[in-house]
């Protein structure tokens, strides 16, 4: 993680240690406000018609949170779609496409097959969960409201699920589900820079329902009034991936001298779920969220690796690497597991099955 980026988040989250730290941060906070208030103006200005909004013909999903990294929302996205398909529909994942390097302002994942491009060339999240989710469509690009119009009116599309579409206005949804981590539900209460957070803290009230991610029991963290909960986790799951695709069982590592690595956000939390499940922890590699593994980064790795039985990595960055390493280099996948008893796909289920759309009835 960049020198930089690790202070601000210390800055933001844990605070100033010292009296210049205090008054970087009194510096950051009128522009804390600029950036919310901005946020704020853009909203107003589609709620009000300024920009107009794209209506799709068939039901619009956003799944989005309030902060900068990560609050779980591919997990989430898959969770959906996986339960979508296994309904029966016709499943599209519409994405910004971030870490991509495709030209064309649509770029098309999936058709329903599996992933057509590299993660390097459509962006790690898609090409993941196109790998998860071979059923589904999977297209990204800048102007999200053409992707959804090509994946509905060229591929026939019955469900679009807006991955980090909260703060995405120039497409209308039926459902918006917002994501707060459990531990940092609004950080420390600032938008950018001041803080982490993209708009200001009331915005949760224009979500519909609130899932709350890394939870340990069933309490929420702060009050979200009336609108609808759920509370969530991610386990390591039982079975690790060679890159080569060998399955093994995670006890396989457990006990074992270990380096791992991940360029995800807030990486630290996966290093603490694999110590705590009793894997031998080296050393650590936290790279920034979407990075680009060079033939420098990975032969940081391989040095590093001197002395260790494995490497361990997360799916999201496994999809970068090329398939072998000189020692074994494992991918964990997290799994996400409610803890409620309703779960926000019951939701979900329940407005494909209205006839708002024209469309028949597909769930009894």
């Amino acid at each position: 993680m960049p020198e930089w980026t690790a202070f601000h988040r210390r800055l933001v989250l844990v605070g100033p240690h010292s009296l210049l730290e205090w008054l970087l941060w009194v510096l950051l906070l009128p522009l804390g406000m600029l950036y919310g208030l901005a946020s704020w103006l853009r909203l107003l200005g589609y709620r009000s018609g300024v920009w107009q909004r794209y209506r799709a013909p068939v039901p619009v999903i956003a799944v989005g949170n309030l902060a900068v990294g990560g609050t779980g929302k591919t997990p989430v996205v898959d969770y959906l779609t996986s339960g979508l398909l296994a309904a029966g529909y016709r499943v599209a994942i519409v994405s910004r496409g971030y870490g991509g390097n495709s030209p064309r302002p649509v770029t098309l994942v999936s058709r329903g097959s599996g992933p057509l491009l590299s993660a390097k060339q459509c962006g790690d999240e898609p090409y993941l969960l196109a790998q998860r989710n071979p059923a589904a469509l999977v297209a990204v690009g800048v102007r999200r409201r053409d992707v959804v119009r090509l994946v509905v009116e060229e591929l026939h599309a019955e469900v679009i699920v807006l991955d980090d579409g909260f703060q995405h206005h120039a497409v209308a949804r039926d459902l918006d589900l917002l994501l707060l981590d459990a531990r940092q539900p609004f950080t420390n209460g600032w938008p950018l820079p001041a803080g982490l957070l993209r708009e200001f803290p009331a915005a949760v009230k224009r979500a519909d329902a609130v899932i709350f991610t890394r939870c340990d029991d069933l309490s929420s963290p702060v009050d979200v009034g009336r609108l609808p909960s759920y509370h969530c986790r991610y386990q390591l799951a039982e079975r690790i991936r060679m890159l080569s695709g060998e399955d093994r069982p995670f006890a396989d590592i457990v006990g074992r001298n270990v380096v791992a690595f991940a360029g995800i956000a807030g990486p630290e939390r996966f290093f603490q779920q694999l110590k705590a499940a009793g894997v031998k922890l080296l050393a650590t590699f936290a790279f920034p969220d979407h990075v680009d593994y060079t033939d420098e980064l990975q032969q940081r790795l391989i040095a590093a690796a001197d002395g260790a039985d494995f490497l361990v990595t997360t799916e999201k960055d496994a999809v970068k690497l090329p398939r072998t390493f000189p020692v074994p280099c494992y991918q964990v996948r997290l799994e996400l597991e409610f803890l409620d008893q309703f779960p926000p796909l019951d939701r979900v289920l329940k407005l494909l099955k209205e006839d708002r759309y024209g469309a028949e009835k597909r769930i009894t």
